[in-house]
């Protein structure tokens, strides 16, 4: 009795040890997903170009701006704003389908040689606000890439 009992207690603790294994790996990859970092993001959807600061293939995005070639304007939408006098709204109403959260919202616009933008493009930062206040959005070096790809495929020679 005892040549069976010896190696199935053995067997179910290693099957224990194992499980609770798992379920730290489990946890430890929650909580990494949960500090992804946010950086900067293009995208095409048919003749518009997308420049996004969120979390990669994801809806968390503070702020997004589209253009379409030759337009002089970008629109912007999220939580976060260029901090600019020249930002404006684009109606008096919200009457406009977020693509952030699918809901109404303002849409506003921006030339896209307003100095903040500017900033962006030459200097790979831009002042923004939110209901939270003032700060700075960066770019790294691989980002630059990114937003000057959106500059040029908008038309602005400018940056």
């Amino acid at each position: 009795m005892f040549k069976f009992a010896i190696p199935a207690v053995a067997a179910l603790g290693l099957i224990v040890v194992a499980a609770q294994s798992q379920a730290t790996h489990a946890d430890a990859d929650a909580e990494a997903g949960m500090a992804v970092p946010m950086g900067w993001h293009l995208t095409h959807e048919g003749p518009m170009a997308k420049l996004a600061y969120g979390v990669a293939n994801s809806d968390q995005l503070a702020l997004m701006m589209t253009c379409e070639p030759g337009q002089a304007q970008a629109i912007v939408y999220g939580d976060v704003q260029p901090a600019s006098p020249r930002l404006h709204k684009a109606s008096m109403t919200s009457a406009v389908i977020d693509p952030l959260s699918g809901g109404l919202a303002d849409e506003t616009r921006i030339s896209l040689r307003d100095p903040a933008l500017l900033e962006l493009a030459r200097l790979g930062a831009m002042e923004v606000e939110s209901d939270a206040g003032h700060f700075e959005l960066t770019v790294d070096h691989d980002e630059r890439r990114l937003v000057s790809e959106f500059f040029a495929y908008c038309g602005t020679e400018a940056v």
